[in-house]
């Protein structure tokens, strides 16, 4: 198994929880945690360990976001005039790795992450390889012609696991995406209950 494919499950079986809503996911054989005492009964979590592991599986959710790169985002989202937890889940869904997630241009954010970094992407007809660039309302995702066949996209295209959110018009024919505005946190379609108030907690406390 790959180191990416072992963070992810890792991270699935350490929440209890099928973070991605995947069929593969082992959580939906054994809905415990990893190792010997995984099935003991959980102890009740404090506060700081509430926003914790809010904290961590909304960061975990994202790919192999850094922490560094996740503590940046939350200390623009409070810049930003209005409801900090609201500006950071607008922050996180406008990554270029993201909006290629959701387009359904590949299955998973990993993967995501990598098609991205190997230039597979352009925005606006420029080539991007950086997962983190921030897209802008109204530009233009496409998967670059010589990558349109390669049979990782059209199964990601054709699969019915997902479906493509409102912010984005997606073309799946001339594979591009156009993102339309940065959305609002009750549109964003996580598989389970996040809770980006509890990670703001987190930060501030």
């Amino acid at each position: 198994m790959s180191k990416r494919h072992s963070q992810k499950y890792k991270l699935d079986r350490r929440m209890g929880e099928n973070i991605w809503g995947r069929s593969k996911s082992p959580v939906n054989n054994r809905p415990y945690g990893p190792g010997q005492h995984g099935q003991r009964r959980a102890g009740k979590l404090s506060d700081f360990g509430l926003q914790l592991r809010a904290k961590q599986k909304l960061k975990g959710y994202y790919g192999n976001i850094t922490e560094k790169q996740f503590k940046r985002t939350y200390v623009e989202a409070q810049r930003r005039k209005g409801n900090t937890a609201e500006n950071l889940i607008a922050l996180l869904e406008s990554r270029l790795d993201a909006i290629v997630y959701r387009a359904k241009f590949v299955p998973t954010v990993f993967a995501a992450r990598q098609f991205v970094n190997h230039g597979h992407v352009k925005v606006n007809g420029k080539r991007v390889n950086i997962p983190s660039y921030r897209v802008k309302a109204g530009d233009v995702i496409e998967v670059r012609e010589r990558s349109r066949s390669m049979a990782l996209v059209l199964e990601a295209l054709g699969s019915p696991e997902r479906d493509v959110p409102d912010y984005i018009d997606l073309d799946p024919k001339a594979m591009t995406a156009t993102f339309t505005r940065a959305p609002e946190f009750n549109e964003v379609p996580y598989p389970v209950k996040m809770e980006p108030n509890l990670v703001v907690e987190f930060y501030s406390s």
